[in-house]
Parts: C-alpha cells; sequence; structure tokens
C-alpha cells in the first residue's frame, strides 16, 4: 500500500515537472521565435559580410590560405555574436557563460598540447602579411638555398639546386635570417684571384678590368672595379667586381664563369703570373737554412 502511494507520488511530480515544461516552453514560444529570427538574420549577414571582407582582404593580402583564414574568421565572429544572443533571448545566458569558460580551458589545453604548430600558424601568418619573398624567388635561410615552390600556414616548400625538396617549418624562416635574391634585378659578381708578387700590379689591374668590360652578362651602366684586398702566401690578392641582371640562379653562374676564363685569358696575354702555392721549408732553429749545411758534412753522413 505505502508502495503504491510512493509511485503515485513520484508520478504526480514527473507530471507536475512535464506541466512546468510545458508552460515555461509555450511562454517562451515568442522568445524562440525571436532566437530564429536572429539566427537567420545572422545566417544573411555572415554570408553578406564574408563576401565583402574576402574582396577587401584580396586587395591587401594576396596569400590564399591566410585569405580564407581571415575570411573564416570574420564568418565565425559573426555567427557567434548572433549564438550568444540567440541564447540569451531564450534565457541561457548561463549557458553562455559556461560555454565560454569551457572553451578558454580547452584552448589553453591545446596551446599548450600544440605549442610547436601555434609557432608555425603564428609564423606563416606574419609572414604572409610581410610577404619577403613569393613563388619561384630564389632564397636562402639557415642552410637551405634554393627556389621557393610554395607556402602555407605551417611551413615553406624549397626546392634546392640538386632537385631535392625542403620543407622548412615557418618559425625557422621567420627566426633565422633570410636572402631573398630576387628582391632587387641586379646582383653583383665577385672573384677573388692572386698574381705574383714578382709582376707589376697596375698592369695586372688594368687586364683584368678589361677583361670584366668584355663579359657579355655586365651591365653596361656599371663600370667594373678592381680591388688588391692583401698579400697571400703565395700571391697578392685581388677582387674583381661586376654587376648582372639577375632572374635565375644560372644568369649569376654562367656569368661567373665568363668572367674566370675571360681573366685568365687576359692575364696570360698580359704575360702576368697566377702563382700555384708555394711552400717554403726553413731548417735550422731560425731558418733560411738549406738542408746541406744542416746535415752531418762528408759523404758517409749522407749516405747513412
Amino acid at each position: 500500500m505505502d508502495h503504491a502511494v510512493e509511485t503515485i507520488a513520484i508520478g504526480q511530480r514527473l507530471l507536475d515537472k512535464l506541466i512546468s515544461w510545458a508552460e515555461q516552453g509555450v511562454a517562451l514560444l515568442p522568445n524562440i521565435a525571436v532566437a530564429l529570427i536572429i539566427l537567420l538574420l545572422t545566417w544573411v549577414l555572415a554570408g553578406l559580410l564574408a563576401r565583402l571582407a574576402e574582396r577587401a582582404i584580396k586587395r591587401i593580402v594576396t596569400h590564399p590560405q591566410l585569405n580564407w583564414l581571415l575570411v573564416t574568421t570574420v564568418r565565425l565572429s559573426i555567427w557567434a555574436g548572433g549564438v550568444f544572443m540567440a541564447l540569451d533571448v531564450v534565457k541561457l545566458d548561463k549557458t553562455v557563460t559556461s560555454m565560454l569558460a569551457g572553451l578558454g580551458i580547452l584552448g589553453l589545453a591545446l596551446g599548450f598540447a600544440f605549442q610547436d604548430l601555434a609557432t608555425n600558424f603564428m609564423a606563416g601568418v606574419m609572414l604572409a602579411l610581410r610577404q619577403p619573398f613569393k613563388n619561384e624567388d630564389i632564397i636562402k635561410t639557415g642552410d637551405h638555398m634554393g627556389v621557393v615552390q610554395g607556402t602555407d600556414l605551417r611551413a615553406v616548400k624549397i626546392k634546392l639546386f640538386t632537385g631535392e625538396i625542403v620543407i622548412v617549418p615557418n618559425k625557422d624562416v621567420f627566426q633565422s635570417a633570410l636572402i631573398n635574391y630576387n628582391a632587387l634585378p641586379h646582383r653583383r659578381v665577385d672573384i677573388e684571384v692572386g698574381v705574383s708578387y714578382g709582376d707589376d700590379l697596375e698592369a695586372a689591374r688594368a687586364a683584368v678590368t678589361r677583361a670584366l668590360e668584355g663579359v657579355p652578362a655586365r651591365l653596361a651602366h656599371k663600370d667594373p672595379e678592381v680591388f688588391f684586398t692583401g698579400f697571400g702566401d703565395s700571391s697578392i690578392d685581388l677582387v674583381a667586381r661586376f654587376w648582372i641582371d639577375y632572374d635565375v640562379q644560372p644568369d649569376y653562374l654562367s656569368a661567373r664563369s665568363d668572367a674566370v676564363i675571360a681573366i685568365k685569358r687576359a692575364l696570360d696575354e698580359a704575360d702576368i703570373t697566377i702563382p700555384f702555392p708555394i711552400r717554403t721549408l726553413d731548417f735550422g732553429i731560425k731558418g733560411g737554412e738549406t738542408l746541406r749545411t744542416q746535415l752531418p758534412s762528408g759523404p758517409r753522413a749522407l749516405a747513412s
């Protein structure tokens, strides 16, 4: 009997709860309708503003993935605002607060778990904004030099001159020194050479200058330069400089090769020697002594 009474009481409480929910639901019908209207307007507004943002961003940023990221951020921001407004209308503002707190904790945890990925992502965003290079540019970063094949928000793809593809993380590119050989249309070619101590240095400089003037790739409006740089072990050293138009690496290599051939030919014609490395052996404590003077005298000593 008591069990039956308890069951009836539980059923009554459940019924009362359902009736209460139904009454609250009916009372919230206008709010729900307003919330649905807010979501509909949010959908229309997000699409419209995303398209406008995409047009504006394309005028500033040419990186396709960064464009997509920025447009998606605009779209999600509008949706987040609309959803939070709709939830507030239907009296679920506490749910919004709980969601924001949960998202904050989740974001913090993911930030620690994917720290390197986040660093590469932010470095990729900065590279896309600054645009220190573009596809097909020749760059050098760290120990890698080659042609840029593509970039994304994680890494830079470089094709080395030996044919391999190397994937360099964005943070390594962003934090390291970067040389872009295509940033300017011209490049200087430097060639080091040495001449004999016994030759006329003015004649050597004139011969090298004439050789550089005849290099086909040399820019005519920039005069070649020849400077003596110091006294080497076997030669007096000089550096020859001239400028070329530069687009791809073979431009530089070809001009340098032509200049080396021309300099060698000019020095030969001027009877100026490019000396081989010379080694002098000194005998005795003070040096300057010959081997014969340091050996014991007599044929028997030399034979032993």
